[in-house]
């Protein structure tokens, strides 16, 4: 792991201060605002007469806290940074457009959890589409279309969906998603920066 931020340019000291950061980060959930609770229509049999009538009734669900995880935004900020130092915005925005687009497909909304997002696809998707674009810049690429674009497609996107789901808390950037960011940026980065050479350049 530390080679791969090693491989965006990072000194060795940083690379270990963004690693432990982004880990610790990730236990931490900074609470924005509570969804109102939503109403739930449910349904129960009544016998009346020998005959079996299926009542409608309404529950009313617990509110769910919108919050966001500290872990994500480490990656947000490193990628951002990358953006602009490395001058790569048409190309971060067609990268992170098309995992972002993947991501949102095969994300999986699960009841009372909140969104998961599968590894290993996401990774391939991503290191192939940064070497594409750019064989020299793929390692850059991939961090940035790896960690936003998993925000996007999996949280941002789905932002409406999250009431529905009955979790007490939705994390943006959090539990199945920070997976996604930290592993698919950083397996991405693995995979693009093994088919390019490696820069001299250090950041921090």
């Amino acid at each position: 792991m530390r080679y791969a931020y090693e491989s965006l340019g990072a000194s060795s000291n940083t690379a270990i201060f963004l690693l432990f950061a982004t880990l610790i980060g990730s236990i931490f959930n900074i609470p924005i605002t509570e969804l109102p609770p939503e109403r739930v229509a449910s349904h129960h049999a009544v016998d009346f007469f020998g005959m079996r009538y299926a009542v409608p009734g309404v529950s009313h669900g617990k509110g769910t806290m919108l919050a966001v995880n500290v872990g994500a935004v480490i990656p947000t900020l490193v990628s951002f940074y990358l953006l602009i130092k490395r001058e790569l915005r048409a190309k971060a925005l067609v990268a992170t457009a098309v995992v972002a687009f993947v991501i949102h497909w095969i994300a999986d909304l699960v009841p009372g959890l909140g969104i998961a997002v599968p590894v290993f696809v996401p990774v391939v998707v991503t290191a192939i589409v940064a070497m594409i674009l750019s064989r020299e810049e793929a390692a850059p690429l991939a961090y940035i279309a790896g960690s936003l674009g998993t925000l996007i497609g999996a949280d941002l996107t789905n932002l409406d969906k999250v009431r529905g789901l009955g979790a007490p808390v939705a994390s943006i950037g959090g539990a199945g998603t920070f997976d996604g960011i930290f592993l698919t940026a950083i397996l991405a980065v693995l995979l693009a920066s093994s088919y390019t050479r490696p820069r001299s350049a250090h950041v921090g």
